[in-house]
């Protein structure tokens, strides 16, 4: 259970780190910001759709996945919770991550909304060992019912 809470939190502060990275470059003017401003406006408009498609559709599944019986049934160990907890993890961070560099590259608010909203689902599925430990048990108590 200790490596598979390790694992999970190290993907939860990477991608924080590397949100926080972009911010910190992008603001301190090391990196240039607003570059894909002037390109088309279709571009912009094909990202911000399926951005907000994808932000809006990942958010529910990824706070309520492991409530839908299929995975349920098979979060009995820690290996599987490294799994799908990484899974859950990964479809909140890799788009708040491309929200926070489209946001830069674009300057167009709603990528960081988008990215904000992300940010703060997160912490409702941090990664702690006690969390670690209650879904595993729990789930291993109701499997033996």
């Amino acid at each position: 259970m200790r490596r598979t809470y390790k694992v999970l939190n190290a993907i939860f502060i990477a991608s924080l780190c590397i949100s926080a990275a972009m911010v910190l470059l992008f603001e301190t003017d090391i990196l240039p910001d607003g570059i894909c401003h002037t390109a088309t406006g279709a571009s912009e408009f094909v990202w911000a759709t399926v951005m907000e498609l994808l932000t809006i559709c990942i958010i529910p599944v990824a706070l309520r996945l492991f409530r839908f019986r299929h995975i349920a049934e098979r979060l009995v160990s820690a290996e599987a919770l490294l799994n799908w907890g990484a899974l859950r993890l990964l479809m909140l961070c890799v788009p708040m991550v491309l929200n926070t560099l489209l946001y830069y590259m674009y300057m167009n608010v709603a990528f960081g909304y988008m990215g904000i909203i992300l940010f703060l689902c997160l912490f409702f599925i941090m990664p702690t060992r006690a969390r670690c430990e209650s879904e595993v048990v729990k789930r291993d108590v109701e499997h033996k019912k």
